[in-house]
């Protein structure tokens, strides 16, 4: 079984700041860290490779220094790792990342058939929750998202059992292979790396791919190939009203609702006539 993990290098979400001319992301002195939510995913590929004896493939797309992050992923047990880094790649979003992805998986499968991929449910940075399903859609895969645990997985059969969280419960879904998952957070707890795998990716020779190694098509990546535009990122400005202590006749319930209903209808002098208006129209 081959199993492929996608992951993102992103900054740390806690320490990033926005330039206050520019209205852009200030990246400078930001350290980077693989996407929270891609480790959930990559750690439930790993306890798959613990179950069944799976290969585990780690690919990210990025500049060259993204490599931290996959040697960070080596440590914790993956076999391989694949760097997908040109610089037509350069502002690509979704539509075009989950292109690219998918060449470089469809590159992987020549060696070896892919079985499952894995992708975060979404990226701190971006969060469109849109890459994992492009991808899906781009491979013909069965797509299970928001998936809290794996239940079962049969590999004569090539079936698998999952449970997906949804707005009504938890789904109970079963599949065949090949899929494609992504896995809610905090749905398992991320291992420590073991000493020998440490020394592995220290010492592993990383595979780089460039778009023309993969097959990509120029124009369906980077720039040329996205067709959504940031036009601008801001912070928002704090609200100027400073909050109001409303004080009731006494401490009771019924006293402090009644003080804030008050309250309501002062600060809003138009409010009692519009529901009146209300009532009397029976709505």
């Amino acid at each position: 079984m081959h199993i492929v993990v996608c992951i993102k290098q992103v900054p740390d979400s806690a320490q990033i700041r926005i330039h206050p001319v520019t209205n852009t992301i200030m990246r400078q002195g930001v350290p980077a860290i693989i996407n929270p939510f891609d480790l959930f995913s990559l750690e439930e590929a790993l306890r798959l490779k613990d179950k069944v004896g799976a290969r585990v493939t780690v690919l990210t797309m990025g500049p060259p220094m993204a490599e931290t992050s996959l040697r960070k992923a080596l440590s914790l047990g993956a076999d391989d790792a694949v760097l997908l880094t040109d610089r037509k790649f350069a502002g690509s979003d979704t539509l075009a990342t989950s292109y690219a992805l998918t060449s470089a998986i469809q590159k992987l499968a020549e060696e070896e058939p892919v079985d499952i991929v894995f992708c975060g449910k979404q990226t701190v940075d971006g969060d469109t929750a849109q890459v994992g399903p492009g991808i899906a859609t781009r491979l013909g895969f069965e797509q299970l998202t928001y998936i809290t645990k794996i239940e079962d997985l049969d590999i004569a059969s090539k079936e698998i059992v999952v449970q997906r969280r949804s707005e009504g419960g938890v789904q109970v879904l079963k599949t065949k292979l090949p899929c494609m998952i992504t896995m809610l957070e905090g749905t398992n707890t991320i291992r420590f790396g073991k000493m020998d795998d440490l020394f592995r990716a220290a010492r592993y020779e990383l595979k780089t791919w460039s778009r023309d190694f993969t097959g990509a098509e120029e124009g369906r990546v980077g720039l040329k190939g996205s067709p959504t535009v940031v036009s601008k990122v801001f912070v928002p400005k704090p609200r100027a009203e400073k909050a109001k202590m409303i004080v009731a006749d006494a401490d009771t319930p019924d006293a402090q609702a009644a003080a804030a209903i008050d309250a309501i209808f002062a600060a809003q002098p138009k409010l009692a006539g519009d529901l009146l208006a209300r009532a009397a129209a029976g709505l």
